[in-house]
């Protein structure tokens, strides 16, 4: 079962699960948008907008999901907020947009979920602009560590759902123009984090 497909199925019932043991972790990590000018962000994986109650009115947004179950009730919670938001179906490891086209790409809960988080968070860095931020709030375990726990799971809901397997560390690795700016527990000790990182200008 591929993810478009699971994701398509979870749609109706997504917010129910998933709306109230994160939303804490989305203002946290939606915070890092209050301040500053007017920027161009992208939205990687919004799934059914939880985010769009959270974010200051003052960037210029787009957004992307792979599903359009997902799209179609964020399209409806866009509406009920009266919020300008670009909405694109479209695949994180493979975005149609131009090199160096935004100010900050935003990845809450998706780094995570995809098959090939390295593929996405490449791709995030291709689209961001030099000097550009990207901002990660997702759940990762650290190098070396045992997690038997995360791993056994990871086996069966890596396909349907998300992984929870996922070495952030090593993904950064093989980003040499990304810089660590910070790196920060968000929920449940350190397994989920909240990770600013910049591109290096070329």
């Amino acid at each position: 079962m591929g993810l478009k497909f699971s994701y398509t199925l979870l749609a109706p019932i997504y917010d129910a699960i998933v709306a109230s043991p994160t939303q804490s972790m989305r203002k946290a990590s939606l915070q890092r948008l209050h301040q500053g000018l007017p920027q161009k962000v992208l939205i990687n994986g919004i799934g059914t907008g939880l985010d769009i109650p959270f974010l200051p009115e003052q960037h210029h947004y787009t957004a992307t999901d792979l599903t359009p179950a997902m799209l179609e009730r964020c399209q409806l919670r866009v509406k009920q907020h009266d919020f300008e938001i670009e909405l694109l179906t479209a695949d994180v490891m493979q975005l149609p947009f131009a090199d160096n086209q935004f100010d900050i790409v935003l990845m809450n809960l998706i780094l995570a979920v995809v098959p090939e988080p390295l593929k996405a968070l490449q791709e995030a860095c291709r689209v961001v602009k030099p000097g550009g931020k990207i901002y990660i709030m997702d759940k990762f375990i650290k190098p070396g560590q045992f997690a038997p726990g995360r791993r056994f799971i990871n086996i069966f809901i890596r396909h349907i759902a998300t992984r929870t397997d996922v070495v952030f560390e090593y993904l950064l690795e093989q980003c040499p123009n990304l810089h660590l700016l910070q790196d920060k527990p968000a929920f449940m000790s350190d397994w989920f984090r909240l990770i600013d990182l910049q591109k290096l200008d070329s």
